[in-house]
């Protein structure tokens, strides 16, 4: 009598593609930015590898955001995957920085010491608020059947999220621990719920974007 097959997940979470605010070096937020025209190569180019590699998910999630969504939909429209739409996967809230360029954020006063408990831009999401919006999402998807799914969102929350995954808590100041994640790029987590286990078996993957121009 053979064995019952262990359930093991499969996750990759991916960035989405350049967007208006990328491009303009804004600082984005929940503000509803559209892919660029590079973005969308960008997201067409991911679809392409992923289909000659044979790369299959069960269901793909994505933030409502219009940067995701569309992401999320030239990918999911090339394999022929189901897209649900959560908005647990937006983009952090960062208050009144929101479509400020990196210098108009500057010149902005700063508290001289910042906590993860402390708001940013206002009444943005802090730290620690953002980790746990992150740590309910990982949690919402562990709900679910084990299978493979792909999660399209935003670097702010995927950076939290890999923080949740692998158990970092957060530094005051801002310090510590960063995941880059660039336009388009995807990490692939395998978790065994058997055994707690967690592998990271790629980040910041964007092969396929390199020979854009």
């Amino acid at each position: 009598m053979s064995a019952t097959p262990k359930p093991v997940y499969q996750f990759v979470f991916l960035r989405h593609g350049e967007s208006t605010g990328n491009a303009e070096s804004r600082w984005q937020g929940q503000s509803d930015y559209p892919l660029t025209e590079r973005g969308r190569a960008q997201a067409t180019a991911l679809a392409r590898r992923w289909k000659t590699e044979g790369v299959k998910f069960d269901l793909a999630i994505s933030s409502t955001l219009q940067r995701a969504k569309e992401t999320a939909e030239i990918v999911t429209s090339a394999l022929g995957v189901t897209l649900e739409f959560d908005e647990i996967w937006l983009e952090r809230d960062i208050g009144d920085m929101e479509g400020l360029t990196p210098e108009e954020v500057q010149e902005k006063p700063r508290p001289p010491y910042i906590t993860p408990f402390n708001s940013i831009g206002g009444d943005g999401e802090g730290d620690w608020e953002l980790f746990l919006r992150a740590g309910q999402a990982l949690h919402n998807l562990l709900k679910r059947p084990a299978g493979s799914y792909l999660v399209v969102s935003h670097g702010g929350l995927l950076n939290q999220l890999m923080h949740a995954i692998v158990g970092v808590a957060h530094h005051a100041d801002p310090s510590g621990v960063r995941f880059r994640f660039e336009n388009t790029a995807f990490a692939r987590v395998i978790y065994r719920p058997d055994q707690h286990r967690w592998a990271i078996d790629a980040l910041n993957d964007r092969a396929h974007a390199q020979n854009l121009k």
